[in-house]
């Protein structure tokens, strides 16, 4: 177990980024076609083809979920995986052709200090990219989606975790946080997550010893935000199924930054199924909670691994709490 969204089997991250422009895409794609579900709490999201995430439409699986910075342009970069998907053959056979079924999902990054004077709609060059990079292994924080996230005090940046449940199964998340509120709590260094760490992934501080009762810190004078994730596991699970998981993990977005799911939020969860090991009722119950979890500790590593790059707008959690 790598605390990654790859521990799940069959399924492969890839990143590309653009220094200058300070955004980038994540592309997550499982061995196999993959059923899917998604959840969308957000007042302000920026996605595509989700409609057909819904249990009663009649694809019922994926090739691939792409998470990019960019806003509207980003939806872009599913353009790139897609064209490559089918020149490999990849995609729903409609007689002689095959259509790749590839739902996206952006974040607003068009004011973190990148150079957004593009002529070319640089997100299916950066979607592309980032399929030639799929592996087990990729980096967190400012990387991917995650390369130009901020939060109200902190850059966000790009986060997964993993767990192996006591049922055998298991969960992953992946993460691009770039919220309107606050992954930390007040001005101190402590992760509203803090009670679900693993192996001091988050600096193994634990809680503050008070916690602030004012209004929570905000990105309000800039309201262009919108975490968003994707969830993977290796049980069975029906369409509908997927899209309870994507639900229950919203619980995790609201564990780790405050506020939550606001108007200037487009917070989203997308739910994959490689459909390797059988469930019961009582292990789909455990699923979504441990679900949850799991995406608030990758939140809080998305915005604990971020490091720092010319022209940025605000500071790395460890540029601001880690001593030289």
């Amino acid at each position: 177990m790598q605390n990654l969204i790859t521990d799940v089997a069959g399924i492969r991250v890839g990143n590309a980024s653009d220094p200058k422009l300070k955004s980038g895409v994540t592309v997550l794609m499982p061995e196999r076609p993959a059923v899917a579900g998604v959840s969308v709490m957000g007042g302000a999201p920026g996605t595509r083809e989700t409609d057909l995430l819904a249990p009663d439409k009649t694809v019922e699986k994926i090739d691939a979920l792409v998470l990019s910075g960019g806003s509207a342009f980003g939806l872009a970069a599913a353009d790139g995986v897609s064209d490559m998907l089918r020149k490999q053959g990849v995609g729903v056979p409609v007689g002689p052709v095959r259509v790749p079924i590839v739902p996206a999902a952006i974040l607003f990054d068009l004011l973190n200090g990148g150079t957004k004077d593009w002529g070319e709609n640089p997100y299916p060059a950066l979607g592309r990219a980032a399929m030639k990079n799929l592996g087990k292994n990729f980096e967190l924080g400012t990387h991917g989606a995650g390369t130009g996230a901020t939060t109200a005090n902190l850059k966000g940046g790009l986060g997964s975790a993993s767990e192996s449940l006591p049922s055998g199964h298991t969960i992953g998340a992946l993460v691009a946080v770039n919220a309107v509120g606050s992954a930390t709590i007040g001005d101190g260094p402590h992760f509203w997550a803090h009670p679900f760490e693993k192996e001091a992934e988050l600096g193994g501080l634990g809680g503050p010893e008070s916690y602030p009762s004012g209004p929570p810190r905000t990105k309000l004078d800039a309201p262009k935000n919108t975490t968003i994730a994707i969830i993977a596991t290796d049980a069975t699970l029906t369409q509908a199924q997927c899209t309870r998981l994507a639900t229950a993990a919203q619980d995790g977005i609201a564990r780790a930054l405050l506020p939550a799911h606001t108007p200037a939020d487009g917070d989203l969860v997308f739910a994959l199924s490689t459909g390797s090991k059988k469930i019961t009722d009582a292990d789909l119950l455990m699923l979504g909670h441990h679900a949850s979890l799991c995406l608030s500790r990758a939140i809080s590593r998305g915005v604990f691994s971020a490091t720092t790059a010319e022209g940025d707008v605000l500071p790395t959690w460890k540029t601001r709490f880690t001593a030289p």
